[in-house]
């Protein structure tokens, strides 16, 4: 390709990136070492604000209180999604693409409004509990602004993610190899553990990421339903650009929020890469 053409087609796309995505998080980096008085950015670089991030309890709970949160949905997730994408790649036939959109259906509308419809079924007045209460039986108190109904909410938030890099993953997979092992005796979830999801584990892979990151970073779904008792550190960091006007601090824990996301796709880059290493031969050689 000539190579004016070239950057005349990744020119555009190339400025973008560095306008509008380099250049911001160079800017949170920079702001990261500064220190904020009275609402206003001071030029005053140390390591204050990363200090108080690595040994402050409040700071580190809610850290670890997020990356817990996002590790149960991704694996809530995992095993919700895989029956229904595995239905819709092998079932679905000419319906795959309406029954994935299906999927998608909430995504038609705004955050806000999926997780204010969520209350009306988990809040305290919600459907679930006013059914309960016309019975006589008390209200079911892990529904009500707690870490259960935040970690429900990012769940059926976030779900369409796993189900769409699980199916895209096994487009590709050659389902006569279950009807095989069928014939060869093997029962079906010792066909699934020993041909379907060994081959498909870097779909798993990258739907785990699409589900962990941005639940690592909540912080409207964990605000509406969560509460005070789940809120997440993606409501902290929210707070700092907030109300406190500590811009500095919000930025440090920013960066911090952005290396473990680099930590999780390292983990999920090194797992693949064995994968696509170990090499499983099935069918005339085909590899993962």
């Amino acid at each position: 390709m000539n190579k004016k053409i070239f950057w005349w087609l990744s020119g555009p796309g190339a400025l973008f990136l560095v306008t509008f995505l380099f250049v911001p998080l160079i800017t949170i980096v920079i702001f990261s070492f500064w220190r904020t008085e009275s609402y206003t950015m001071i030029a005053d670089w140390n390591l204050d604000n990363y200090i108080r991030l690595l040994t402050g309890k409040t700071y580190l709970t809610f850290l670890m209180r997020s990356i817990v949160t996002a590790s149960v949905v991704s694996l809530v997730s995992l095993i919700i999604s895989w029956p229904i994408a595995f239905y819709i790649a092998r079932y679905g036939g000419k319906y795959k693409i309406i029954l994935l959109l299906l999927t998608s259906a909430p995504f038609l509308t705004g955050e806000v409004l999926r997780v204010t419809a969520l209350q009306q079924i988990l809040g305290p007045l919600g459907l679930i509990n006013m059914t309960l209460n016309n019975f006589g039986i008390e209200p079911i108190e892990m529904f009500m602004y707690s870490k259960t109904a935040s970690g429900i909410g990012l769940t059926y938030i976030w779900l369409p993610f796993m189900v769409l890099a699980i199916y895209l993953s096994l487009l590709n997979f050659d389902f006569d190899l279950l009807e095989v092992a069928k014939v060869n005796g093997a029962k079906p979830w010792s066909a699934f553990w020993e041909i379907t999801w060994p081959l498909n584990k870097i779909g798993t892979a990258i739907g785990i990421v699409l589900v962990f990151i941005p639940t690592l970073a909540s912080s409207i779904t964990s605000k509406f339903l969560g509460g005070s008792n789940g809120a997440l550190y993606g409501n902290i960091l929210t707070h700092q650009f907030g109300s406190t006007g500590t811009w500095a601090l919000g930025s440090a824990m920013g960066v911090v929020l952005f290396f473990v996301s680099i930590i999780i796709l390292v983990i999920v880059w090194k797992l693949v890469g064995d994968l696509r290493r170990s090499g499983i031969s099935i069918k005339g050689g085909a590899r993962l």
